[in-house]
Protein backbone atom coordinates (compact mmCIF):
# COMPACT_ATOMS: atom_id res chain seq x y z
CA UNK A 1 0.00 0.00 0.00
CA UNK A 2 1.30 3.48 -1.32
CA UNK A 3 2.36 5.60 2.04
CA UNK A 4 0.29 8.05 3.26
CA UNK A 5 0.18 11.96 2.89
CA UNK A 6 -2.62 13.04 4.54
CA UNK A 7 -4.19 11.77 8.13
CA UNK A 8 -7.52 12.37 7.18
CA UNK A 9 -9.46 14.13 4.40
CA UNK A 10 -13.11 15.61 5.06
CA UNK A 11 -15.40 16.02 2.13
CA UNK A 12 -18.63 18.23 3.73
CA UNK A 13 -20.58 21.48 3.19
CA UNK A 14 -18.07 24.61 3.64
CA UNK A 15 -20.12 27.14 5.60
CA UNK A 16 -19.55 30.50 7.26
CA UNK A 17 -21.39 30.44 10.96
CA UNK A 18 -23.11 33.33 11.76
CA UNK A 19 -23.89 33.30 15.84
CA UNK A 20 -26.00 34.80 17.97
CA UNK A 21 -27.98 34.60 21.57
CA UNK A 22 -31.21 33.75 21.83
CA UNK A 23 -33.54 33.19 24.28
CA UNK A 24 -36.35 30.22 23.66
CA UNK A 25 -39.37 33.24 23.20
CA UNK A 26 -37.44 33.65 19.37
CA UNK A 27 -37.24 30.42 18.73
CA UNK A 28 -40.86 30.26 19.40
CA UNK A 29 -41.71 33.38 17.66
CA UNK A 30 -39.53 31.64 14.24
CA UNK A 31 -41.21 28.71 14.62
CA UNK A 32 -38.03 26.54 14.52
CA UNK A 33 -37.22 23.44 15.81
CA UNK A 34 -34.64 23.98 19.37
CA UNK A 35 -31.60 21.58 18.80
CA UNK A 36 -31.64 20.88 14.94
CA UNK A 37 -30.58 21.96 12.25
CA UNK A 38 -33.13 23.01 9.12
CA UNK A 39 -32.60 23.80 6.24
CA UNK A 40 -33.49 26.96 4.40
CA UNK A 41 -33.13 29.08 0.99
CA UNK A 42 -31.64 31.81 0.33
CA UNK A 43 -34.67 34.14 0.68
CA UNK A 44 -35.56 32.77 4.31
CA UNK A 45 -31.94 32.97 5.45
CA UNK A 46 -31.96 36.67 4.15
CA UNK A 47 -35.27 37.21 6.30
CA UNK A 48 -33.87 35.20 9.30
CA UNK A 49 -30.75 37.10 8.97
CA UNK A 50 -32.58 40.56 9.23
CA UNK A 51 -34.32 39.12 12.75
CA UNK A 52 -31.48 38.22 14.19
CA UNK A 53 -29.68 40.04 17.61
CA UNK A 54 -26.21 41.08 17.44
CA UNK A 55 -24.31 37.79 15.62
CA UNK A 56 -20.14 37.08 15.20
CA UNK A 57 -19.40 35.48 11.81
CA UNK A 58 -16.59 32.77 11.79
CA UNK A 59 -15.64 29.78 9.13
CA UNK A 60 -17.93 26.70 9.80
CA UNK A 61 -19.30 23.27 8.57
CA UNK A 62 -18.84 20.61 10.68
CA UNK A 63 -16.26 18.27 8.50
CA UNK A 64 -14.24 21.66 8.18
CA UNK A 65 -14.81 22.02 11.87
CA UNK A 66 -13.31 18.33 12.55
CA UNK A 67 -10.43 18.95 9.78
CA UNK A 68 -9.58 22.37 11.43
CA UNK A 69 -9.47 20.10 15.09
CA UNK A 70 -6.88 17.94 13.43
CA UNK A 71 -4.85 20.30 12.25
CA UNK A 72 -5.04 22.04 15.71
CA UNK A 73 -3.62 18.69 17.36
CA UNK A 74 -0.89 18.47 14.74
CA UNK A 75 -2.47 15.99 11.94
CA UNK A 76 -2.39 16.28 8.48
CA UNK A 77 -5.81 17.17 6.69
CA UNK A 78 -7.14 17.77 3.34
CA UNK A 79 -10.61 19.16 2.54
CA UNK A 80 -12.92 19.30 -0.39
CA UNK A 81 -16.10 21.14 -0.38
CA UNK A 82 -17.48 24.10 -2.52
CA UNK A 83 -17.61 27.75 -1.91
CA UNK A 84 -18.29 30.64 -4.21
CA UNK A 85 -16.05 33.58 -5.00
CA UNK A 86 -17.15 35.65 -3.14
CA UNK A 87 -16.98 37.78 0.66
CA UNK A 88 -17.99 34.88 2.12
CA UNK A 89 -16.07 32.24 0.36
CA UNK A 90 -12.79 34.15 0.47
CA UNK A 91 -13.11 34.38 4.27
CA UNK A 92 -13.46 30.26 4.28
CA UNK A 93 -10.83 29.15 1.54
CA UNK A 94 -8.22 31.79 3.70
CA UNK A 95 -9.41 30.04 7.03
CA UNK A 96 -8.94 26.77 6.35
CA UNK A 97 -5.78 27.31 4.45
CA UNK A 98 -4.49 29.56 7.51
CA UNK A 99 -4.65 26.35 9.49
CA UNK A 100 -2.45 24.41 6.80
CA UNK A 101 -5.10 22.12 5.61
CA UNK A 102 -4.98 21.74 1.76
CA UNK A 103 -7.95 22.91 0.28
CA UNK A 104 -7.79 23.11 -3.36
CA UNK A 105 -11.57 22.97 -4.89
CA UNK A 106 -12.30 25.38 -7.34
CA UNK A 107 -14.67 28.08 -6.01
CA UNK A 108 -17.79 28.35 -8.09
CA UNK A 109 -18.09 32.06 -10.39
CA UNK A 110 -21.68 32.06 -10.61
CA UNK A 111 -24.75 30.72 -9.12
CA UNK A 112 -25.70 30.48 -5.67
CA UNK A 113 -23.63 31.84 -3.06
CA UNK A 114 -21.45 30.46 -0.54
CA UNK A 115 -23.46 28.85 2.26
CA UNK A 116 -24.32 30.10 5.83
CA UNK A 117 -25.14 28.57 8.95
CA UNK A 118 -27.43 31.30 11.13
CA UNK A 119 -27.22 29.45 14.56
CA UNK A 120 -29.16 30.92 17.67
CA UNK A 121 -27.53 29.53 20.99
CA UNK A 122 -29.74 29.54 23.70
CA UNK A 123 -28.93 30.18 27.76
CA UNK A 124 -29.03 26.23 27.97
CA UNK A 125 -25.67 26.33 25.47
CA UNK A 126 -28.13 24.60 23.07
CA UNK A 127 -28.04 25.63 18.97
CA UNK A 128 -30.43 25.73 16.65
CA UNK A 129 -29.04 26.11 13.10
CA UNK A 130 -30.50 26.94 10.39
CA UNK A 131 -28.65 26.49 7.26
CA UNK A 132 -28.40 27.93 3.52
CA UNK A 133 -26.50 25.44 1.44
CA UNK A 134 -25.95 27.59 -1.90
CA UNK A 135 -22.87 27.40 -3.22
CA UNK A 136 -22.87 23.37 -1.55
CA UNK A 137 -25.36 22.12 -3.60
CA UNK A 138 -22.56 22.61 -7.03
CA UNK A 139 -20.45 19.85 -4.99
CA UNK A 140 -20.14 16.97 -7.31
CA UNK A 141 -17.97 14.10 -8.24
CA UNK A 142 -15.82 16.04 -10.42
CA UNK A 143 -14.52 18.00 -7.49
CA UNK A 144 -13.50 14.89 -5.53
CA UNK A 145 -9.68 14.39 -6.62
CA UNK A 146 -8.73 10.33 -6.16
CA UNK A 147 -5.36 11.33 -5.65
CA UNK A 148 -5.94 13.04 -2.46
CA UNK A 149 -8.33 10.20 -1.37
CA UNK A 150 -5.82 7.30 -2.12
CA UNK A 151 -3.03 9.73 -0.06
CA UNK A 152 -5.48 9.68 3.01
CA UNK A 153 -5.03 7.03 5.64
CA UNK A 154 -8.67 7.99 6.48
CA UNK A 155 -11.63 9.50 4.52
CA UNK A 156 -14.09 10.98 6.70
CA UNK A 157 -17.49 12.21 5.06
CA UNK A 158 -20.11 14.30 6.73
CA UNK A 159 -24.10 12.84 6.63
CA UNK A 160 -25.29 16.81 5.68
CA UNK A 161 -23.93 16.33 2.51
CA UNK A 162 -26.18 13.57 1.93
CA UNK A 163 -29.20 16.01 0.95
CA UNK A 164 -27.53 17.84 -2.48
CA UNK A 165 -28.13 14.99 -5.18
CA UNK A 166 -24.52 15.81 -6.52
CA UNK A 167 -22.76 16.02 -2.94
CA UNK A 168 -24.47 12.33 -2.65
CA UNK A 169 -22.51 11.31 -5.60
CA UNK A 170 -19.20 12.62 -4.61
CA UNK A 171 -19.77 10.96 -1.22
CA UNK A 172 -20.11 7.57 -2.83
CA UNK A 173 -17.49 7.89 -4.79
CA UNK A 174 -15.17 9.18 -2.53
CA UNK A 175 -15.92 6.10 0.10
CA UNK A 176 -15.00 4.02 -3.40
CA UNK A 177 -11.70 4.88 -4.11
CA UNK A 178 -10.77 5.05 -0.52
CA UNK A 179 -11.94 1.15 -0.39
CA UNK A 180 -10.13 0.49 -3.39
CA UNK A 181 -6.81 2.07 -2.01
CA UNK A 182 -7.24 -0.14 1.23
CA UNK A 183 -8.10 2.93 3.09
CA UNK A 184 -10.46 3.46 5.81
CA UNK A 185 -14.08 5.78 5.28
CA UNK A 186 -15.36 7.59 8.58
CA UNK A 187 -18.74 8.97 8.40
CA UNK A 188 -20.85 11.23 11.26
CA UNK A 189 -24.60 10.56 10.99
CA UNK A 190 -24.21 14.55 11.62
CA UNK A 191 -28.11 15.33 12.88
CA UNK A 192 -30.91 12.96 13.79
CA UNK A 193 -33.20 15.08 11.21
CA UNK A 194 -30.65 14.04 8.66
CA UNK A 195 -31.21 10.19 9.26
CA UNK A 196 -34.52 10.82 9.60
CA UNK A 197 -34.33 12.02 5.93
CA UNK A 198 -31.88 9.14 4.76
CA UNK A 199 -32.19 6.36 7.30
CA UNK A 200 -32.14 3.81 4.62
CA UNK A 201 -29.51 4.92 2.44
CA UNK A 202 -27.32 5.82 5.95
CA UNK A 203 -28.10 1.90 6.99
CA UNK A 204 -26.55 0.33 3.76
CA UNK A 205 -23.65 3.02 3.49
CA UNK A 206 -22.87 1.59 7.14
CA UNK A 207 -23.08 -1.82 6.84
CA UNK A 208 -21.26 -1.67 3.48
CA UNK A 209 -18.62 1.11 3.00
CA UNK A 210 -18.21 2.93 6.50
CA UNK A 211 -15.32 1.36 8.97
CA UNK A 212 -15.85 3.94 11.76
CA UNK A 213 -18.81 5.72 12.28
CA UNK A 214 -19.51 8.39 14.76
CA UNK A 215 -23.17 9.39 16.06
CA UNK A 216 -24.35 11.07 19.07
CA UNK A 217 -27.32 8.89 21.28
CA UNK A 218 -30.20 10.62 19.28
CA UNK A 219 -28.94 9.67 15.78
CA UNK A 220 -28.00 6.05 16.27
CA UNK A 221 -31.53 5.71 17.90
CA UNK A 222 -33.10 7.14 14.94
CA UNK A 223 -30.72 5.02 12.84
CA UNK A 224 -31.76 1.97 13.86
CA UNK A 225 -35.34 2.83 15.46
CA UNK A 226 -35.21 1.32 18.41
CA UNK A 227 -36.13 3.48 21.76
CA UNK A 228 -32.90 2.48 23.70
CA UNK A 229 -29.56 3.48 23.55
CA UNK A 230 -28.01 -0.03 24.28
CA UNK A 231 -30.08 -1.75 21.99
CA UNK A 232 -28.74 0.82 18.85
CA UNK A 233 -25.53 -0.25 20.71
CA UNK A 234 -25.74 -3.89 20.25
CA UNK A 235 -26.99 -3.25 16.43
CA UNK A 236 -24.12 -1.34 15.42
CA UNK A 237 -20.98 -3.33 16.88
CA UNK A 238 -22.20 -6.26 14.39
CA UNK A 239 -22.52 -3.43 11.19
CA UNK A 240 -19.43 -1.16 11.78
CA UNK A 241 -15.83 -1.91 12.78
CA UNK A 242 -15.61 0.89 15.00
CA UNK A 243 -18.82 3.41 16.26
CA UNK A 244 -17.58 6.35 18.70
CA UNK A 245 -21.27 7.19 20.25
CA UNK A 246 -21.55 10.73 22.24
CA UNK A 247 -23.67 11.63 25.06
CA UNK A 248 -23.16 15.08 26.10
CA UNK A 249 -22.56 15.27 29.70
CA UNK A 250 -22.86 11.53 30.10
CA UNK A 251 -19.29 11.41 27.92
CA UNK A 252 -19.45 8.63 25.05
CA UNK A 253 -18.73 4.95 24.41
CA UNK A 254 -16.25 3.67 22.11
CA UNK A 255 -17.37 0.33 20.51
CA UNK A 256 -14.60 -2.05 17.94
CA UNK A 257 -15.06 -5.91 18.19
CA UNK A 258 -15.45 -6.75 21.38
CA UNK A 259 -13.99 -3.96 23.27
CA UNK A 260 -16.66 -1.24 24.71
CA UNK A 261 -15.01 1.78 26.40
CA UNK A 262 -17.28 4.29 28.35
CA UNK A 263 -15.35 7.76 28.34
CA UNK A 264 -16.04 10.34 31.09
CA UNK A 265 -16.79 13.94 29.81
CA UNK A 266 -14.18 16.35 30.51
CA UNK A 267 -15.41 18.65 33.15
CA UNK A 268 -15.62 22.55 32.03
CA UNK A 269 -18.04 25.28 31.59
CA UNK A 270 -20.76 25.06 28.65
CA UNK A 271 -20.90 27.95 26.69
CA UNK A 272 -22.14 26.85 23.84
CA UNK A 273 -22.18 23.17 22.43
CA UNK A 274 -21.52 23.78 18.47
CA UNK A 275 -18.85 21.74 17.01
CA UNK A 276 -18.64 19.51 20.46
CA UNK A 277 -19.24 16.68 18.14
CA UNK A 278 -16.87 17.90 15.38
CA UNK A 279 -14.13 18.38 17.54
CA UNK A 280 -14.81 14.83 19.23
CA UNK A 281 -14.22 13.64 15.64
CA UNK A 282 -11.45 15.66 15.44
CA UNK A 283 -9.67 13.96 18.34
CA UNK A 284 -10.40 10.42 17.85
CA UNK A 285 -9.59 10.28 14.50
CA UNK A 286 -6.37 12.17 15.61
CA UNK A 287 -5.62 9.34 17.82
CA UNK A 288 -6.44 6.21 14.85
CA UNK A 289 -3.90 8.32 12.93
CA UNK A 290 -1.56 8.02 15.47
CA UNK A 291 -1.85 4.21 16.34
CA UNK A 292 -3.10 4.46 20.32
CA UNK A 293 -5.76 2.82 21.11
CA UNK A 294 -9.77 2.71 21.01
CA UNK A 295 -9.83 4.18 24.74
CA UNK A 296 -6.92 6.32 24.89
CA UNK A 297 -8.79 7.80 21.15
CA UNK A 298 -11.80 8.11 23.19
CA UNK A 299 -10.45 10.30 25.98
CA UNK A 300 -8.10 12.68 22.79
CA UNK A 301 -11.78 12.93 21.75
CA UNK A 302 -13.58 14.07 24.92
CA UNK A 303 -10.44 16.92 25.35
CA UNK A 304 -11.31 18.15 22.10
CA UNK A 305 -15.21 18.09 22.71
CA UNK A 306 -14.81 20.00 26.15
CA UNK A 307 -12.94 22.60 24.51
CA UNK A 308 -15.61 23.24 21.81
CA UNK A 309 -18.02 23.97 24.14
CA UNK A 310 -15.84 26.37 26.38
CA UNK A 311 -16.47 29.44 24.09
CA UNK A 312 -18.33 30.69 21.19
CA UNK A 313 -18.01 29.12 17.88
CA UNK A 314 -17.13 25.61 16.54
CA UNK A 315 -13.41 25.86 16.23
CA UNK A 316 -10.71 25.60 18.33
CA UNK A 317 -9.48 29.09 20.13
CA UNK A 318 -6.21 27.08 22.30
CA UNK A 319 -4.19 24.37 20.66
CA UNK A 320 -5.68 21.35 20.85
CA UNK A 321 -2.13 19.98 20.79
CA UNK A 322 -0.70 21.23 24.20
CA UNK A 323 -4.53 20.57 25.87
CA UNK A 324 -4.15 17.24 24.71
CA UNK A 325 -0.76 16.53 26.23
CA UNK A 326 -1.42 18.61 29.52
CA UNK A 327 -4.00 15.34 29.99
CA UNK A 328 -1.07 13.08 29.48
CA UNK A 329 -2.01 12.30 26.14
Amino acid sequence: MAKTQYDVVGIGNAIVDVIANADDGFLTELGVEKGAMTLIDAGEAAQLYAKMPAAIEMSGGSCANTIAGLASLGGQGAFIGKVKKDQLGDVFTHDIRALGVVFDTPSTLDGPATARCLILVTPDAQRTMNTYLGACTSLGPDDVDPQIIGASAITYLEGYLWDPPQAKEAFVKAATIAQEAGRQVALTLSDSFCVDRHRDDFRDLVSRKVDILFANEAEIMSLYQVDSFDEALQIVRQECSITALTRSGAGSVIIGGDEVHVIDAVPTKVVDTTGAGDLYAAGFLYGLTRGVDLMTAGRMASVAAAEAISHYGPRPQTSLKALVASHGL
